[in-house]
């Protein structure tokens, strides 16, 4: 009698709270994008954004330990599958590692460096993003809604 390897089960939907369920939502993702999250907490809106994706990749970041460990136990499928890493690093050192993609869509919820509450780190963190995105990047922040757009500042006048 062959045996034949269990079928995996199908992995549970991401749960999200409404309000972060409307920001996923509002993105303009497509199955290739490369998004980078800022301040990623435990991870939901990443899966849920991994989820999404074919050919793309999210990064989430965030710059607390215990959040970083969360999100990648939560997400252990989907960095598997390759469509999701997660990094610890404060946005004001956000860089790219060696041979790594720049990203073309950028999303942060509730990081004051980027929504008004900590303005003077907000021109560093912009720095980042742009050295880590390309040109016709998009960078999205709760507040609007759900989402406002923020211009990455560019060298070059782009």
């Amino acid at each position: 009698m062959p045996v034949t390897a269990p079928v995996p089960e199908p992995s549970p939907p991401v749960r999200l709270s409404p309000r972060l369920a409307a920001v996923v939502a509002a993105l303009p993702l497509r199955p290739h994008s490369r998004v980078l999250e800022i301040g990623c907490g435990p991870g939901a809106a990443a899966r849920a954004i991994a989820r999404r994706l074919t050919t793309g990749h999210i990064l989430a970041v965030d710059r607390s330990p215990a959040a970083v460990a969360q999100a990648r136990t939560a997400a252990r499928e989907e960095i598997e599958a390759g469509r999701m890493s997660v990094r610890e690093a404060a946005a004001e050192d956000l860089a790219l590692e060696p041979g790594e993609q720049p990203y073309d869509l950028v999303f942060a919820v509730r990081v004051g460096a980027l929504d008004g509450r900590h303005p003077e780190a907000g021109e560093q963190v912009l720095r980042r993003i742009a050295e880590a995105t390309t040109a016709g990047a998009r960078l999205f922040i709760d507040g609007g809604d759900p989402l406002r757009e923020l211009a990455i500042p560019r060298g070059d006048g782009r």
